[in-house]
């Protein structure tokens, strides 16, 4: 059973489309921060409204936030924060410094229905709010098998790209099938149960990734070292990609060995976004 940080929903997607724009322009000024003056009126609020609304969701300022987004922040994480994955694996260890207490609870597909690429199963999806915008969550009978943040690619490019995954797969929009399922992301309490379906090598890849807490990173490289394959880097950074249950397996706590963002399947602002996020919470919940 594995640790892991839930999904709350801090009024959904409209403080994340908020939040985003007003991340859209910090960065675009990066060499000369906005004020908040500047980014409230951008926003068309009041500063302390905008302020409150940005803390309710980040957790810190809009200024303390903007530190987040920085290059420095990721080197800072790799310096201070970096996850020895091997000693936590072999340790049973995961989940510290999570926010809330959730549990996932994962299966894997047999190598054999993997390679049939989903004949024979029934995917049941449907759209929830989450703290970075609309996400697309698709359930089995055994669990999450597939969680798309949709606010960069827009649902039918997310769509698209979950069912390609699984080609002879049924796939049936239903809500009420999804809804037990979200429930123990949004209420932050409960198990949740994933059904994982990738090649073997990359559920090897993604259990590694449930091992690295909320607020830290690791490096492709200690992944590749964690799963015993240390020349593999290359493989774990495409397998890493392939992550289909996006947040509930951290795929953006993985970084380069030099702080860079390296890729990110769902759009490297949501990547820099999650990553401040949940720094910016660490940091409060350490205080």
């Amino acid at each position: 059973m594995t640790h892991a940080q839930p999904i709350p929903d801090v009024e959904g997607s409209y403080h994340y489309a908020l939040m985003r724009r007003a991340i859209e322009l910090i960065d675009a000024r990066a060499d000369a921060p906005p004020s908040l003056e500047e980014l409230s009126r951008a926003m068309n609020m009041s500063p302390a409204h905008f302020q409150r609304i940005f803390s309710a969701w980040a957790g810190v300022s809009p200024k303390r936030f903007q530190q987040y987004l920085t290059l420095g922040h990721a080197k800072a994480l790799l310096r201070d924060r970096c996850t020895l994955l091997d000693t936590a694996m072999g340790a049973g260890l995961s989940g510290t410094g999570r926010l809330h207490d959730l549990f996932l609870r994962w299966e894997a597909m047999s190598p054999g229905d993997y390679a049939r690429g989903g004949e024979g199963l029934t995917i049941r999806h449907a759209t929830a709010s989450g703290p970075f915008g609309e996400m697309l969550v698709m359930v089995t009978e055994r669990g999450i098998c597939g969680l798309a943040l949709v606010a960069e690619t827009g649902l039918a490019a997310a769509m698209e790209d979950m069912t390609a995954r699984w080609p002879r797969a049924t796939f049936v929009e239903d809500q009420a099938a999804v809804a037990p399922h979200l429930r123990a992301l949004t209420e932050m309490r409960g198990e949740a149960r994933l059904h994982l379906i990738g090649a073997p090598f990359q559920i090897k890849v993604w259990e590694a990734l449930m091992h690295v807490p909320s607020g830290h990173v690791t490096t492709y490289s200690g992944i590749a070292a964690a799963i015993g394959n240390p020349r593999a880097v290359r493989a774990v950074g495409t397998a890493v990609g392939r992550n289909p249950v996006a947040w509930l397996i951290p795929c953006h706590r993985a970084l380069r060995k030099s702080g860079g963002m390296g890729g990110y399947h769902w759009g490297l602002p949501m990547k820099r976004a999650m990553l401040a996020w949940e720094g910016a919470r660490s940091e409060a919940q350490d205080a």
